[in-house]
């Protein structure tokens, strides 16, 4: 009963942490500049512009509109900016531990996957700022969960939401029609193909894509948009705003202080840090406040090796051709969430953007619980053995608490969280 209402308690726990001092840092976090001035103008105009000109955007509508409603009802303030982002973060572990109930159905592992989502730290820092990647995140989760589910329509309705938020969330929806397309040919034959091929065309092809074009809403009705009248053909003018966004991820380059490869995300190599200050109001003269865009060290450690685990586990399951439910949703996630920025070496990129496959590798580090849990060893002993690793991350989450939160904090102190020297 017990471990039944942990994923409602540990909830009501993390939305308290979010809501708590939203408002700090104040001002501007890293791209919150971008988005919340996007999110200004939507509920004024219904596009982006600057001051009175069109504006050229790189990113599609949703997150910036999402912003914009905890704008409507908080106020032009940083807890009106982040309220939204709050709300998501919570949702998600929620819906990550419903997905693990319907993979599992075990009460421990859900307790425990709504614990390790809620004691994370890039998780909470992307929670407590007003960007688009947790919208991303979410929306890709809710995604999975329908498509696993066989609630096929709405899967699609939620990957449309998704890549009206942001493009990478395209790399999903490929992943999730190539599986569904292959089990229609491994199911079916002959004439029988038709239909159930037509049906997932639909679900994973049209309706994304109708979705995604009603995103744009708001450019289409107003004469405000950029380029809106590049074209008397309003689809052209609009696939050629496309063209303009696409030609600027690709040409992305410009070096950043904070960037970093992606063979470094795993491990926290390089975190990004969204915020930094020297104020005053510690017990000494010099003092720090930074908001380190950092997962909490040792949960991702362990995350990449338990993906490791999880893929070894996928490709014997190949060779055997018994197929587990788990294992493929790890894999479509990490392959369709991380391996493509692999591809796109010379690009501007950030470990923060590992938070859109997060929830996957905390399946993994689920799944190698399970596999202790169920192992020959003593009951007792497995159970003590995960115990232990979860009061390690939670011990580490609460000793970097003062970065996920902007807490001022004395500078001596703030230098013995730098583990690494590549996180200064």
């Amino acid at each position: 009963m017990l471990a039944a209402l942990a994923p409602i308690v540990i909830a009501i726990i993390s939305l308290a942490l979010r809501l708590i001092n939203l408002s700090t840092p104040k001002g501007y976090v890293f791209d919150e500049v971008y988005y919340v001035d996007g999110a200004r103008d939507f509920l004024k105009y219904g596009v982006e512009v600057t001051a009175n000109a069109p504006e050229f955007i790189v990113h599609p509508p949703v997150g910036k509109w999402l912003i914009a409603t905890g704008i409507k009802i908080f106020g032009d303030n940083e807890f009106g900016w982040r309220f939204a982002t709050a709300i998501i973060g919570v949702a998600l572990i929620l819906l990550f531990a419903r997905l693990v109930h319907v993979l599992f159905f075990s009460p421990l592992l859900t307790a425990m996957a709504a614990a390790l989502m809620a004691l994370d730290g890039m998780m909470l820092v992307h929670s407590r700022t007003a960007l688009l990647d947790l919208f991303l995140t979410f929306f890709l989760l809710l995604a999975i969960y329908l498509w696993h589910r066989q609630r096929h329509w709405y899967a699609g309705l939620a990957i449309g939401l998704a890549m009206g938020t942001k493009w990478s969330a395209l790399y999903f929806l490929v992943a999730i029609a190539f599986i569904s397309i292959y089990r229609v040919f491994t199911s079916h034959s002959g004439r029988n193909l038709i239909k159930p091929t037509f049906i997932k065309s639909l679900q994973y092809g049209f309706l994304p894509l109708v979705v995604y074009i009603g995103t744009w809403t708001g450019w289409f009705l107003s004469k405000r948009g950029w380029d809106r009248q590049w074209s008397s053909n309003i689809f052209a003018s609009w696939w050629h705003y496309h063209s303009e966004m696409l030609g600027f991820h690709l040409g992305l380059t410009e070096q950043h202080s904070y960037q970093a490869n992606p063979w470094s995300w795993l491990i926290m190599a390089r975190p990004t840090s969204f915020f930094y200050e020297s104020p005053k109001g510690c017990s000494s003269k010099n003092c720090a406040q930074e908001v380190l865009a950092i997962g909490t060290p040792i949960l991702w450690w362990m995350g990449a090796l338990a993906i490791a685990i999880a893929f070894g586990f996928f490709f014997r399951a190949l060779a055997t051709k018994r197929f587990d439910s788990s294992l493929t949703i790890i894999v479509l996630g990490i392959s369709a969430g991380y391996l493509p920025w692999f591809f796109f070496q010379e690009r501007t990129v950030f470990t923060f953007y590992a938070v859109i496959f997060e929830p996957f590798m905390l399946l993994a580090i689920i799944y190698c619980a399970k596999l202790l849990l169920d192992s020959a060893i003593n009951p007792g002993v497995s159970v003590t053995i995960v115990a232990g690793l979860i009061v390690l991350i939670f011990l580490n989450f609460i000793y970097f608490l003062p970065l996920f939160t902007g807490e001022v904090i004395n500078y001596s102190d703030w230098l013995k969280r730098m583990w690494m020297n590549s996180w200064i």
